[in-house]
């Protein structure tokens, strides 16, 4: 059976992805760090809407605990693999540059940058192997235009960017697709924090986007219909930056 793994998928426009493609029929496995009542909860709304959800707790950064947590679904899933890959986590740690410490420069580049690559890495074996699969990278209009108070995200959703292109030509031969997503402005958990209301006159279409219009997207991506799209970064920003 084919699988598809969100990182970060118990919030957010993780959760929203993981709904999108069980929507689509897949059996979606729920990747998080720390947040079990959010985790549970979308896998309950999942299976309440008729889908099918596991939950798999462990932190992408950390390449000995990735390594174990998905030896042991596999061992679990002895016939199965995922064939959809959405590499979500990430989190922020606003601060200029000048004033930026270590430890917010070191985390905000590992969860989804060193996420990205010990968690692909791992699966794409199978992929290859089975001569397809979908790989979907969130990134940032962060990652593309750069915001202040961001450098170490742009830095690390720029790296991301970067990879997805280079991966997207290893892999293409192998029906293997690689993309990325960069949102601008969603309403979720992460930019709780923001002014709305200014930066909303910053946005053509004056407002935040919503995670279920960013799921759409990786929902098509993930598709059967995008198998000649690869190596493309994606932009769903509401015209803020075209």
């Amino acid at each position: 059976m084919k699988y598809a793994l969100v990182t970060g998928g118990s919030r957010g426009i993780g959760k929203a992805i993981a709904q999108e493609l069980a929507s689509m029929g897949l059996p979606v496995v729920i990747n998080y760090r720390r947040d079990d009542a959010a985790a549970l909860q979308t896998a309950e709304e999942i299976g309440a809407a008729g889908g099918h959800a596991e939950l798999l707790r462990f932190d992408v950064s950390d390449a000995a605990v990735t390594e174990q947590a998905l030896a042991d679904w596999e061992g679990r899933h002895p016939e199965d693999y995922v064939s959809v890959l959405v590499n979500n986590a990430g989190i922020r740690r606003d601060n200029l540059l000048i004033f930026m410490q270590n430890e917010e420069w070191e985390e905000v580049l590992r969860t989804p940058l060193n996420g990205f690559f010990l968690i692909t890495r791992r699966l794409l074996k199978n992929m290859l192997t089975h001569r397809g699969g979908r790989i979907i990278n969130i990134a940032s209009l962060s990652g593309i235009k750069g915001l202040p108070g961001q450098t170490n995200y742009s830095a690390a959703k720029a790296a991301l960017i970067g990879a997805t292109k280079a991966l997207a030509q290893e892999v293409a031969k192998r029906k293997v697709t690689v993309n990325a997503i960069a949102p601008g402005f969603i309403d979720t958990d992460m930019t709780a924090d923001l002014d709305k209301a200014e930066l909303n006159r910053l946005v053509p279409m004056g407002r935040f986007g919503t995670p279920g219009e960013v799921a759409a997207l990786a929902g098509f991506l993930a598709s059967e219909r995008a198998g000649y799209i690869t190596g493309q970064v994606i932009q769903i920003n509401g015209g803020l930056y075209t």
